[in-house]
């Protein structure tokens, strides 16, 4: 191999680097090292002149290798290899040194050694680029369809606008309906229009569109594939009523003598065995709940069947897998409200007039257990006086230390509502009221001009009258400085919190998504690439990614639908060269590199040797570290590579006395 020719680039990142680096010193301690044959600086490489000047040093100076220190690969690696393209040369000789987020930003207060770290990185940088290796980037073939997991707003929403840019797309719910917690919900703040006026047109749109394939009371089992050429394996639970003949008349219901708790109305009201969750229901279909259902047969029951004019209830209806393949997939599988029983000190599950946020919104509506009264519990009596506490399972070292952003908000709608309705004296008891979004301030400005009582402070016990179920609150002013106890409260409503569903841990074991530390699916950059997932071809949206409220959401899963088309618009697309290679005279077929690779990217062929596939390998370097006769090399990241780097540091040490 011929002498490579490295030129290197200094970012100054404005003052980010160069405020704290020493650039001209760092320029010096390196101009001399082999190899190098030019070494500029400039404000921003970045930027488009910026660019210029690298693609014209390559030509002035023969380059056949690039170094640049500026912040980090992610941000910028992409750009710089676009540069090199047009230079004329292969994208992966370059190598980036991240002076920015690894030095300057960690090092400010003493330049000495942000100065000596840099010029090492850049050391490290030039050994590893002597020994880069030109790539070549292969393209797959990307299915035309896509798999919305999570029937909510944000699904239907993503779902929508990838069918109708004339893709197809499988729309996995595991609840009866599509509708997800907004169809549980009354109102939606700050304007106060009804919610189900919003989401039901968008449900009824689809569940009728031609490119939308409805999949309920239905999990995501299995995901093999890469992106492109995902294969989907989906298990459907029966539903014992047959869509296409159910004409939701409720004949059945009518007939049915078993009364079990009503999950959609927050376990307030009762429904039959078969049932429709509520009137709007997508699909607008029945459902027999076989575990409270009485029997099947004529002799312990049948009444449903007998009833049923359109003949659609099938008792002999079984468990369905089903298996397509798709080119993306977009995760929007929502949220849970955290349990209040955790906090003890509440009472909620022990007191019937401590209740949560989405039992009040169930109330609230008028198609909801109460008609739309909000009652006590206890005696089904309009409430006088009503304490809602903030924060319950959210922003607490014991529970959830993050905040869930939209308890605030639907704490002062539902306190809006219920004073103009009732005319009750409403206390909120809060630790920071934050009404982030566009008029939620004049919202919160409006109720409390109306008379709902804003009280900064936490709530520290609620105490029961067990014969009146009248309950006292104890808590703290913390603007005046005083305890406050609150006698003879009515209702006391619980700001609960909201928490990644259960689902959501054998989701990431399937689709290889990560979790931050609170649960939710951690983005692949939370300003630059918000919906993308670390998994190429998987986006996230709404909830799944964490607390947020319907506009956001819905914004969400616009992205994140514009990511999925924009994948499966090109029809093929490249994968970075990042994977590993296999000497097959080398390997022994011990298949111990299939058993520790991550991503199932590794198998044995027809002759025993490990083979990787090039758009499932991430580039991890497991497969690496654990082949004991070193058959297999990590593309880009190669130990000789890796070694140069760590000699060219340690040379550089000083000895010891």
């Amino acid at each position: 191999m011929p002498e490579r020719r490295i030129g290197i680039f200094l970012c100054h990142c404005g003052s980010n680097i160069a405020g704290v680096v020493d650039i001209a010193r760092v320029i010096d301690a390196v101009k001399d090292l082999p190899n190098v044959v030019h070494v500029e600086d400039y404000k921003y490489l970045c930027s488009k002149p910026g660019q210029q000047i690298i693609k014209d040093r390559i030509a002035e100076h023969r380059l056949d290798g690039v170094v640049i220190g500026s912040c980090s690969p992610r941000m910028h690696e992409l750009t710089f290899r676009q540069v090199m393209r047009e230079g004329g040369l292969n994208p992966f000789l370059l190598e980036i040194a991240n002076l920015r987020e690894q030095d300057s930003w960690i090092h400010q207060d003493d330049p000495e050694a942000a100065t000596e770290k840099a010029i090492d990185l850049i050391r490290m940088a030039v050994a590893r680029a002597r020994l880069l290796e030109p790539l070549e980037e292969p393209t797959v073939e990307i299915e035309q369809s896509s798999l919305v997991i999570g029937g909510g707003i944000a699904g239907i929403s993503a779902a929508i606008d990838l069918a109708n840019a004339g893709f197809k797309v499988y729309l996995v719910e595991k609840e009866p309906t599509i509708g997800g917690k907004m169809a549980r919900w009354d109102k939606t703040f700050p304007t106060l229009d009804c919610a189900s006026c919003i989401l039901t047109p968008r449900m009824a749109e689809a569940g009728s569109h031609p490119n939308i394939e409805l999949i309920t009371m239905a999990e995501v089992e299995r995901v093999d594939g890469f992106v492109g050429n995902f294969e989907v394996t989906v298990r459907q639970r029966p539903r014992y009523v047959d869509i296409d003949r159910c004409t939701s008349c409720g004949d059945c219901a009518n007939v049915c003598p078993v009364d079990v708790p009503s999950e959609f109305d927050a376990n307030l009201a009762y429904r039959k065995a078969i049932y429709i969750p509520f009137a709007q229901a997508v699909p607008s279909a029945y459902v027999l709940d076989m575990e409270n259902c009485l029997g099947v047969d004529a002799v312990r029951c049948g009444k449903c069947k007998e009833a049923c004019g359109a003949d659609a209830i099938n008792y002999d209806d079984h468990e369905k897998t089903i298996k397509f393949k798709v080119g993306t997939i977009i995760v929007a599988t929502g949220f849970e409200l955290f349990d209040a029983t955790k906090k003890e000190e509440y009472g909620y599950g022990d007191f019937p007039n401590v209740v949560n946020l989405g039992e009040v919104e169930r109330m609230l509506s008028s198609a909801g257990p109460t008609g739309g009264h909000v009652v006590r519990p206890s005696d089904l009596k309009e409430p006088k006086r009503i304490v809602y506490i903030q924060c319950v399972g959210s922003r607490d070292e014991r529970t959830n230390r993050y905040c869930s952003r939209v308890c605030c908000m639907t704490a002062v709608k539902q306190a809006r509502m219920l004073r103009d309705k009732l005319g009750a004296e409403i206390y909120v008891f809060y630790i920071d009221l934050r009404t982030f979004g566009k008029g939620y301030e004049e919202f919160y400005e409006s109720t409390a001009a109306a008379g709902v009582t804003f009280v900064r402070g936490r709530v520290g016990e609620i105490l029961e009258d067990p014969e009146t179920h009248s309950l006292t609150v104890r808590g703290e002013d913390t603007l005046l400085g005083k305890p406050v106890q609150l006698d003879n409260v009515d209702l006391v409503v619980l700001s609960t919190g909201v928490v990644p569903p259960r689902s959501a841990k054998k989701i990431a074991q399937l689709l290889n998504l990560s979790q931050s530390p609170d649960g939710f699916f951690l983005e692949a950059h939370p300003k630059l690439r918000p919906v993308d997932s670390f998994n190429d071809g998987i986006f996230v949206a709404g909830m799944a990614q964490g607390p947020k409220d319907i506009p956001d959401t819905v914004a969400q899963a616009k992205a994140a639908a514009a990511g999925a088309m924009s994948l499966m618009g090109k029809g093929k697309i490249t994968i970075e060269p990042y994977f590993s290679v296999v000497d097959e005279d080398r390997c022994s077929g011990c298949a111990v590199c299939v058993s520790v690779c991550p991503y199932n990217a590794i198998s044995l062929n027809e002759r025993g040797k490990a083979e990787v596939n090039p758009a499932l390998c991430k580039g991890c370097g497991t497969c690496t570290a654990a082949c004991a006769s070193g058959a297999i090399t990590s593309q880009h990241y190669t130990d000789s590579q890796i070694e140069a780097m760590i000699s060219e540091y340690l040379s550089g040490l000083t000895p010891q006395s």
